[in-house]
């Protein structure tokens, strides 16, 4: 049995000369949450949807479980569930007569499985509501009960919480952590909001121009980011060539002529001030400093964001 649940091995789809996605070999741990990060238009959904069996790839591999997704749809596809772009709900129907034609349609036994499903987003059972007057935050979580409906295995969301406000952002991104913490879901999960996928994920793959560019842990990322300790003084390069020579620490750079970052995070930052003030130096600032998953996405990337 693979210890994947899903692989991909030098996935590619290409539209004329255009690459979407480029020679991606994902990695998706069972019972772990996997956040593909990546700007708009980075390749997010090409890629799920290949996932899905919805597009065809050029080239490339795609497992799941273990088998070939080519040639398997029937066994594997219905074990997943999916939120990719807007599902067709019908307008004129509710929340819960919309579920009862998707739970027909895919063979669930309707008893218990809507109301659960609605209840898990926040949406009422049998309100006379038409989707039609739904926000767009009300409609987002109905595709989300969507595809929980039938208590897949797996979950392919792509941009879950687009739409939704800061409680209902807080809300989802809770009950999806509870889906696999608690009964034991596997999920991918693509969002351009870094904040949430740093909160959420347990491995993060970055994709950028269609290419995965990093796929780690949370912790690993954490591990290699760039920490330091900043300090700002009178005079930088002297406080250089006391760190040399108090400490012989040269694990430094002088950023001006004010400000100098210590990557020895080792060293205490109260022995360093005490120096720089016993031999003349004045300072205004000593800080810790983490780089965030936006300044790593940035380092990574050569770019000027995610956004």
């Amino acid at each position: 049995m693979s210890e994947y649940v899903i692989e991909t091995r030098n996935l590619t789809k290409q539209y004329g000369a255009q690459k979407s996605v480029a020679d991606l070999s994902i990695h998706v741990r069972p019972g772990r949450i996997y956040g593909l990060l990546g700007r708009n238009g980075a390749g997010k959904t090409t890629t799920m949807k290949m996932l899905l069996g919805l597009t065809r790839p050029t080239a490339g591999d795609i497992t799941i479980w273990g088998l070939p997704l080519r040639g398997n749809e029937r066994r594997l596809l219905p074990r997943i569930g999916c939120l990719i772009e807007s599902p067709g709900f019908y307008p004129n129907l509710t929340a819960t007569e919309n579920l009862r034609i998707f739970a027909a349609l895919r063979g669930v036994p309707e008893r218990g499985a809507i109301q659960s499903a609605l209840a898990r987003v926040g949406l009422p059972y049998r309100d006379k509501k038409l989707f039609s007057q739904y926000s767009l935050g009300m409609k987002q979580r109905l595709a989300i009960a969507l595809a929980i409906l039938h208590d897949p295995e797996l979950l392919i969301l792509d941009e879950p919480v687009n739409g939704l406000d800061p409680i209902g952002i807080a809300e989802v991104r809770s009950f999806i952590r509870a889906l696999c913490a608690e009964r034991g879901k596997t999920i991918l999960i693509s969002s351009h909001i870094l904040s949430e996928i740093a909160l959420l994920a347990d491995d993060i793959g970055i994709i950028d121009h269609g290419a995965l560019l990093e796929e780690e842990s949370l912790a690993a990322l954490e591990a290699k980011s760039n920490r330091h300790i900043r300090f700002t003084v009178s005079s930088a390069a002297q406080a250089a060539r006391i760190l040399e020579s108090a400490f012989h620490e040269t694990r430094f750079t002088v950023q001006d002529e004010h400000r100098l970052q210590l990557h020895a995070l080792e060293l205490p930052v109260g022995r360093a001030v005490t120096a720089f003030v016993e031999n003349g130096l004045e300072v205004s600032e000593a800080c810790v400093c983490e780089e965030s998953l936006e300044d790593y996405f940035k380092r990574v990337t050569g770019g000027e964001g995610i956004a």
